[in-house]
């Protein structure tokens, strides 16, 4: 064979091999909308968060004074957001999705909303989804099971865990969850013993909250909230313990017989990129100061006011993100 046809075949077989046999794909495929997020752990991305997902203030729900998000949880993932908070309610003797109580405002059970995240997760094969329930009907680990089981997540999309807790926990990196399959990871405020379904993790195992009833621009700070075991404990030393912080950062003004409403009249200010005290971009960075680190996860209400998915850009030094459907302001 001459040198020529030589070199023509080594060529050919360059093309026939897949392109991450030589690394391409994996350094230009983005994994959570940029490729320079593959390679770090989950613990050390900052995570945008719709506070509770799936009450929607819109003509579906008549603009119900108790939604917190303009958008349902399939648009807040398409433009970004990748952790999503819902209460859990009984209505009846079933599971729901329901803002405080299911009088207020029901958004169905808990099974076909878990399927709806399914459904967009399978469409969407690269990116690394969060979900935190808020544990409202006291529902053991194994009714929330048969919910997920309800949903075709558990065997498809759930992570587990290696490590029970936070310190015991070697978090992999976005890009082998993503080649493993298991890249939703799931997280409840309060739970019994997990053993028959590990994968629905104890929150606070993992994770620590600042404080989250705030009524005033003023009163948005960063100390620890929850759990209340570790109030006498500083951010920086529970974090040294690999626990990872969750900002809480949407205001709430009083609307009489002591109910409150998210605060749209000043959600521009709240959900502000860049400002002074109140926005949350200010808070982002005094809250990365006092920890040492960014916080992991960004929760807002109004998600694309902002736009908020900028603050978490920033934190994740992301500057050109693709991928992303926005929606509109």
């Amino acid at each position: 064979m001459s040198w020529k046809a030589y070199l023509a075949l080594c060529a050919f077989s360059l093309v026939l091999r897949p392109a991450h046999a030589y690394g391409i794909a994996r350094s230009s495929t983005p994994c959570n909308n940029s490729p320079s997020l593959c390679s770090r752990s989950y613990d050390n991305v900052t995570y945008l968060g719709a506070h509770d997902s799936p009450f929607v203030r819109d003509a579906s729900t008549s603009y119900s004074a108790s939604g917190n998000q303009y958008y349902n949880s399939t648009v807040q993932l398409s433009a970004g957001v990748r952790l999503l908070t819902a209460q859990v309610q009984l209505q009846g003797s079933a599971l729901h999705v329901c803002h405080s109580s299911c009088d207020l405002l029901d958004a169905g059970p808990l099974s076909t909303w878990l399927a709806e995240v399914r459904s967009w997760m399978e469409s969407n094969t690269n990116e690394v989804v969060t979900i935190l329930l808020v544990n409202g009907a006291s529902a053991s680990v194994q009714e929330l099971a048969q919910q997920y089981e309800a949903a075709g997540i558990t065997t498809s999309l759930a992570y587990t865990p290696t490590g029970s807790d936070a310190q015991s926990q070697e978090w992999p990196t976005l890009q082998s969850m993503i080649d493993s399959g298991k890249r939703l990871v799931n997280f409840v405020d309060y739970i019994g013993d997990n053993s028959d379904a590990p994968y629905i993790m104890p929150e606070f195992s993992y994770i620590f909250e600042n404080p989250y009833d705030v009524t005033s621009a003023s009163g948005f700070v960063c100390g620890i909230n929850r759990p209340p075991s570790e109030n006498g404990s500083t951010p920086t030393q529970v974090i040294a313990q690999g626990v990872m912080p969750l900002m809480n950062h949407f205001l709430y003004q009083d609307i009489g017989l002591g109910i409150q409403s998210p605060d749209v009249d000043a959600i521009d200010t709240t959900n502000a990129p860049d400002g002074g005290v109140g926005s949350l971009g200010y808070s982002a960075s005094q809250c990365s100061e006092q920890y040492g680190r960014a916080p992991s996860f960004l929760l807002v209400d109004f998600f694309n006011v902002g736009p908020t998915i900028d603050v978490a850009d920033r934190l994740n030094g992301v500057s050109s993100p693709v991928g992303r459907t926005s929606a509109p302001a």
